[in-house]
Formats: C-alpha cells, sequence, structure tokens
C-alpha cells in the first residue's frame, strides 16, 4: 500500500481502550494484572455505509473493540511489541481490514513517565515493487 493510499483510505478509530493484561518481563509482573492502553485506527471504506445508512455496511467498531479486550485478557505476552503485533494480526484477519495502525502503550512502566509503549502499522496489502519503507 502506498502512503497516498493510505492517506486517501477512511478511517475508523477507538481511543484509549483501556484493559487489563498479563504482560512484562519481571516475576513480580508475571503475578498481577497490569493496565494497558490501546488506540487503533482500522482502514474502511467509509463512502458505502454513508451512502447506504445501514449499519451492515459499517466497520463494526463495538465488535472489534469486544475482541481485541476478550483477546488481551485471555493473553500472557512478556513483551508489548508480541502483544501489538498479535493484536493487528487478529483485526485484520478477523474483520477483512485493508490496515491497522495500533498504539499500545504500559502507564507507569518507566518511572517519571506516563506511558511507554509501540506504535505499529500493518497492512492486508501487500507492498507493490516501487513502494520504499
Amino acid at each position: 500500500m502506498t502512503a497516498n493510499e493510505k492517506a486517501s483510505m477512511d478511517k475508523v478509530y477507538i481511543r484509549d481502550l483501556r484493559i487489563n493484561a498479563l504482560i512484562g518481563i519481571y516475576e513480580w509482573e508475571r503475578r498481577i494484572r497490569q493496565q494497558i492502553r490501546i488506540d487503533l485506527e482500522m482502514g474502511w471504506n467509509n463512502r458505502i455505509p454513508a451512502a447506504s445508512d445501514a449499519i451492515a455496511d459499517t466497520m463494526n467498531y463495538k465488535a472489534a473493540a469486544k475482541r481485541v479486550c476478550a483477546y488481551v485478557e485471555n493473553s500472557e505476552y512478556q513483551l508489548v511489541e508480541t502483544l501489538a503485533e498479535n493484536i493487528a494480526a487478529l483485526l485484520l484477519k478477523e474483520f477483512n481490514l485493508p490496515w491497522v495502525k495500533i498504539t499500545l502503550g504500559k502507564p507507569g512502566a518507566v518511572t517519571g513517565s506516563s506511558e511507554v509503549g509501540v506504535v505499529i502499522e500493518r497492512s492486508n496489502i501487500p507492498p507493490k515493487a516501487t513502494d520504499k519503507y
């Protein structure tokens, strides 16, 4: 997917989804659940539901949020990088999205900061030979 194609695509987003997860590399982290924060941006052609005004044509953000919550609550990853990758793969596959952007933060992980985390973008659209990374 080229930057131009992505820039012209509509987005459906969910901001500040807070979920308790078993996440971390330290022994004490493996015994507790910690809150993580997730922002999702999901590529979707909103022209179709805008024209039809039919819920069936939309990207079901409530279902996506519930699925991500259930997945995270049942996960046991050590790294936020691994969790973010797997959330992206799940959304791309189960919701047939062309692309996703995941911002996954772990509040309080570094003293003096409000949050640390990762931002990843993944696509179901194979890159063209001329695309630059």
